[in-house]
C-alpha cells in the first residue's frame, strides 16, 4: 500500500500533535486542547459483548476474510509458505475526528484508513502465519494531547476492546499454537499493557515467539518487570521484546519526549529506551545501509486502486544511541511527513519492512527449535 497514503491515513495524529508541539513551539496545553480535543464530553461505552469478536466482521484481518489487507505484499515479493505462528496485531490511530473520544466502530473514514495502514504495516508479519487485526474503539487524536480523566477513560475503553479481541484470538487457535503479539504507536501502547495484564506469568507466555511494541517508548531497564519480556539481545532469540523509535540525524527528541511525558511510567527520563535495531535484531545494535533488506517507498502514481509501492534495499542504516533512539543517518526522502526533530515515527515499520519480516521468521524458527528440542 502506498506509504504516502498510509501516512495520511494512519499516523496523521502524530503529525498533527507534534506540529502543534514543534512548529508552534510556544503552543500551550490550553491551545492544544482547543485545537484537537474532542468537542463533546466522554461517552461511556459498554464493554464488548461476550462473544463480540467471534464475529468476523469485528476484524480487519483474520483467516477467511476476503481481500485481507494484512496479506498484501510489495510488488515482486513472493507469496510466503503457510506458517503456523499466529500474529495478533494492533494498528495505530486512524480516528482523526473531534466528535468523540473514541472511534465508533461504524466510522467509515477511520476504518478505511485502518485498512490502508494494516496493508503497509501488519503485512510485514504475514510470512510466519495468519495475521489477526481487530477493529477497536481506538482513542481519538485528542486523547494524546490532553490530560485528565477523560483521556484515561478513552484509553481504557480502547484497551477493553483489545483485551476482548485477544481473548477471542486465543480461543480460536489450536492449543499451544505459537503467537506473535505486535502493534505500532497506540497499538504498541496496547501491546505493552496486554503483555502485563494477560500474558506475563501465565501459561500463554510460553507460546509467545516475540512481542513487538514499535513506536512507543518503553524503558529498557524496566521492560521485563512491566511486560514479562526483556529486550531481544540476539537476532535468533525467542520470547523477547522488540521496539524502536526512528530518528534521522541530527535527532532532537525533545518534543516527542515532552509528548510522552503524559505517560510517566514510560517517560524516557526514566532511562534509555528499548532500541532493538531492526537491522541487527539486537538491543543497541549498529548496522550500515547494506544490511537494510528493503524500505517501502511511495507509489509514484499514488493510485487509489492499486496496492503498490516499491521495496528498495539499502536505503538507510540504523544504530541505537545512548538514549535508546534508533538513528537512521541523514534524512532520507521517503515521504512528506517527517516530524519536528527529524522524527521518523510515521515510518517506523516501512523503513525496515523487509528486515522486520525476516526478524519475525527467525524468531519463529528459534521458538520451534526450542520447542522441538524440549526447552520450550
Amino acid at each position: 500500500m502506498v506509504i504516502k497514503r498510509v501516512v495520511q491515513a494512519g499516523a496523521l495524529f502524530v503529525v498533527l500533535a507534534l506540529l502543534c508541539l514543534g512548529v508552534l513551539r510556544q503552543c500551550s496545553a490550553e491551545i492544544s486542547r482547543y485545537a484537537f480535543a474532542p468537542i463533546h464530553a466522554f461517552e461511556p461505552g459498554a464493554p464488548p459483548a461476550r462473544n463480540a469478536y467471534a464475529d468476523p466482521a469485528m476484524w480487519l484481518a483474520r483467516p477467511g476474510i476476503a481481500n485481507d489487507p494484512a496479506q498484501w505484499l510489495p510488488p515482486g515479493t513472493p507469496a510466503p509458505p503457510s506458517g503456523d505462528t499466529a500474529v495478533f496485531f494492533v494498528h495505530s490511530t486512524t480516528y482523526l475526528s473531534r466528535n468523540h473520544w473514541n472511534a465508533p466502530l461504524a466510522d467509515i473514514d477511520s476504518q478505511r484508513r485502518a485498512n490502508i495502514l494494516v496493508a503497509a504495516t501488519a503485512s510485514a508479519f504475514n510470512a510466519v502465519g495468519p495475521v489477526w487485526v481487530p477493529r477497536y474503539r481506538q482513542a481519538a487524536l485528542g486523547a494524546f494531547l490532553t490530560d485528565g480523566a477523560d483521556r484515561q477513560r478513552a484509553m481504557d475503553l480502547a484497551y477493553a476492546d483489545i483485551h476482548a479481541a485477544f481473548a477471542a484470538f486465543l480461543a480460536a487457535l489450536p492449543p499451544q499454537t505459537p503467537i506473535i503479539i505486535a502493534g505500532h504507536s497506540q497499538g504498541a501502547w496496547a501491546v505493552a499493557r496486554l503483555l502485563h495484564d494477560s500474558v506475563q506469568g501465565r501459561p500463554v507466555a510460553r507460546r509467545v515467539v516475540a512481542a513487538y511494541a514499535i513506536g512507543w517508548p518503553i524503558v529498557a531497564a524496566t521492560a521485563a518487570a512491566e511486560t514479562g519480556f526483556a529486550p531481544c539481545t540476539a537476532p535468533d532469540q525467542a520470547g523477547c521484546l522488540v521496539g524502536w523509535l526512528s530518528f534521522a540525524e541530527p535527532a532532537d527528541p525533545t518534543l516527542l519526549i515532552g509528548a510522552y511525558h503524559r505517560w510517566p511510567e514510560n517517560a524516557p527520563s526514566q532511562g534509555p529506551l528499548i532500541c532493538v535495531n531492526p537491522l541487527t535484531g539486537t538491543q543497541g545494535g549498529v548496522a550500515t545501509r547494506k544490511a537494510n533488506r528493503g524500505t517501502l517507498l511511495p507509489d509514484a502514481n499514488d493510485s487509489e486502486t492499486e496496492r503498490a509501492g516499491p521495496l528498495v534495499a539499502g536505503l538507510v542504516p540504523a544504530r541505537c544511541d545512548a538514549r535508546g533512539l534508533l538513528l537512521i543517518g541523514p534524512p532520507p526522502h521517503i515521504g512528506l511527513f517527517v516530524l519536528p526533530g527529524n522524527t521518523y515515527h510515521v515510518y517506523d515499520i516501512p523503513l525496515f519492512w523487509a528486515n522486520l519480516r525476516a526478524d519475525a521468521l527467525r524468531r519463529s524458527a528459534a521458538w520451534h527449535q526450542a520447542r522441538d528440542g524440549g526447552t520450550q
